[in-house]
């Protein structure tokens, strides 16, 4: 399995049986508005790095970015199947 499929299925079961002190739960618990401002942030952050020089603070912040588009996938209940699917579509135009 790799590991996005890894951290989806950890993110799912956040969602579903939330764990005190988590983060992901936490940002199911404060809903769409507070996961949408972090997908904002991570992407300005990824923007940022990637005007300087150091590479892995650019791979760190697309983790983050990554991370947090999985919640936000999640929240709205869209899978990676999907996307896959999608991805697809638009290998064969």
């Amino acid at each position: 399995m790799d590991i996005l499929s890894t951290m989806e299925e950890v993110i799912s079961l956040r969602k579903e049986k939330p764990k005190e002190g988590s983060y992901t739960s936490y940002l199911f618990n404060e809903g769409l508005d507070k996961i949408l401002k972090k997908v904002g942030e991570e992407s300005t952050e990824v923007i940022i790095a990637s005007k300087n020089s150091d590479k892995n603070e650019l791979i760190s912040e697309l983790a983050d970015l990554c991370y947090h588009i999985l919640v936000l996938m999640k929240e709205k209940e869209i899978s990676l199947k999907e996307i896959e699917k999608e991805l697809k579509i638009r290998l064969k135009k």
